[in-house]
């Protein structure tokens, strides 16, 4: 079940579900977003993929032109609406809504799961907890594919705050005005490897200028 933060976190992107993909959108990200889309094509080819916190389905599309078939799970039914009117095949592709932290049992119906952009708004604290929920719900040697942001000085959004656990956050401005403090942390290759050497194996990440992949298999 969500706490509070997780809750913030989930009312924040219903309001800004519209303009999402707009981060998509910066000029100087295109070349490393064009490696991604491939890297994530290849990685999940022929998968049964659970996506986490799929959003407004950008990488869904991306996941349903190689995966055998995809299940597109996110706990904001505004981010879920844009998500289904992009028209991608329901023969392949299912869309479900999901809290992230408290998944449904699926052990042997998956072979990986996919998370874009959703580890970096995971505590540092929680990080250990949702990969253990992962192995519970999903079972051992499944692979699991990550993306998420690199920071970058006039790109990305300024960091406001570090919290005592080190913990990074973002003030960010909705179309309306109003001002929101998002989690978003930007962890280096060594601070994942630490952190999910217990619960993975095979670990492999590819950093871009912008933005990190990792691939991995539950243990």
């Amino acid at each position: 079940m969500m706490n509070k933060d997780n809750s913030d976190l989930a009312a924040y992107y219903a309001k800004c579900a519209g303009i999402y993909e707009n981060v998509y959108d910066k000029p100087e990200r295109q070349a490393d977003l064009a490696i991604l889309h491939d890297k994530v094509r290849e990685a999940l080819r022929d998968h049964r993929v659970l996506e986490i916190a799929c959003g407004t389905g950008y990488w869904t599309e991306q996941l349903a032109q190689s995966a055998a078939s995809v299940l597109a799970t996110d706990i904001n039914p505004e981010m879920m609406r844009i998500a289904e009117a992009k028209g991608l095949p329901t023969d392949k592709v299912k869309f479900a809504l999901a809290d992230a932290f408290d998944l449904p049992s699926a052990e042997g119906k998956f072979s990986a799961c996919f998370a874009g952009f959703w580890w970096s708004h995971v505590k540092r604290q929680d990080q250990a907890g949702f990969l253990a929920q992962l192995r519970e719900k999903l079972g051992k040697d499944i692979l699991l594919v990550m993306l998420d942001n690199v920071y970058v000085e006039g790109s990305s959004t300024s960091i406001a705050r570090t919290d005592l656990e080190g913990n990074t956050y973002q003030i960010r401005t909705l179309p309306d005005g109003e001002r929101c403090e998002v989690l978003k942390n930007f962890p280096a290759d060594s601070a994942l490897r630490k952190k999910i050497g217990a619960a993975v194996k095979d670990i492999r990440i590819v950093r871009l200028e912008h933005y990190w992949m990792l691939t991995c298999k539950l243990k």
